[in-house]
């Protein structure tokens, strides 16, 4: 079998929106991936405005400018669509976004680490393609693109088998390093999902007995080469990892190899 390769990198320029497909990706000297859940949606308490908090997320189509200074935001299924500046001032989007989900929102930016969701692990998350087709196949309603917008992973590999990624992890407390291109990592554990991928990306309305179906499937094919006392439960899907950085940033792209050491 061919080598596995990176095929594609998404980062989500605003935790919880839609995300921006990229050819090419800079790591920061921190071991994020730049631009990825660089702003984040905070509630008047401070706390995330996300699918977990409401499903109004899923009915904001996103788009961004090249250099990430604007964002276009459209309500799904109507022609509310406005573009707004992400720097330096945010007020006329918070305003937009105020309205929209009906509460007092502010929107604010860390460019170092970003907002991840795994503060243990807070490198990209990688899945392979042959992971996701498999998993579409339990629906036969859904298709990959849709598994990709539930679940919201940044690296996609190719030329594996199913699952194969669960080879970059190892028990607890036992990281596997492997390299994409120029770029180190350790793979630090399955990813525990939360309610998002049970709903329509782009509507938030609920797949009826979607994780239950999820769970029955996943238990069933679990892989040799994947440790079980990661799993206490089976509702996981993609790797954590945390990038092993050495001060300096490093780039990655499509087309890179994956190596494990």
């Amino acid at each position: 079998m061919t080598a596995p390769v990176l095929s594609r990198i998404e980062i989500f320029p605003i935790k919880s929106l839609d995300g921006l497909v990229l050819d090419q990706a800079e790591l920061l000297p921190s071991g994020a991936l730049k631009g990825d859940r660089q702003y984040a949606i905070l509630d008047a308490q401070g706390r995330f405005v996300n699918g977990k908090a409401t499903p109004l997320v899923h009915r904001l189509r996103t788009t961004f400018s090249a250099d990430l200074t604007t964002v276009t935001l459209q309500v799904q299924d109507t022609n509310q669509r406005e573009t707004f500046a992400l720097l330096p001032h945010r007020t006329e989007l918070e305003a937009w976004l105020s309205n929209f989900f009906q509460q007092s929102v502010t929107v604010t930016e860390n460019t170092n680490t970003g907002f991840p969701d795994d503060l243990n692990a807070p490198g990209p998350t990688l899945i392979s393609t042959a992971t996701l087709a498999t998993v579409a196949s339990w629906f036969p309603e859904l298709t990959i693109a849709e598994m990709r917008r539930r679940f919201r992973t940044n690296l996609e590999i190719d030329h594996t088998p199913p699952f194969w990624e669960e080879q970059l992890y190892g028990e607890p407390d036992c990281d596997v390093v492997f390299e994409i291109g120029q770029a180190r990592f350790a793979g630090v554990n399955p990813c525990q999902r939360c309610i998002v991928p049970t709903r329509d990306s782009q509507d938030g309305t609920s797949t009826p007995t979607f994780q239950q179906e999820f769970v029955r499937n996943r238990a069933a094919v679990l892989p040799d080469w994947a440790p079980r006392s990661r799993f206490n439960h089976f509702y996981k899907l993609a790797l954590n990892s945390r990038a092993l950085m050495d001060g300096q940033a490093v780039r990655i792209q499509v087309g890179d190899p994956l190596t494990c050491q």
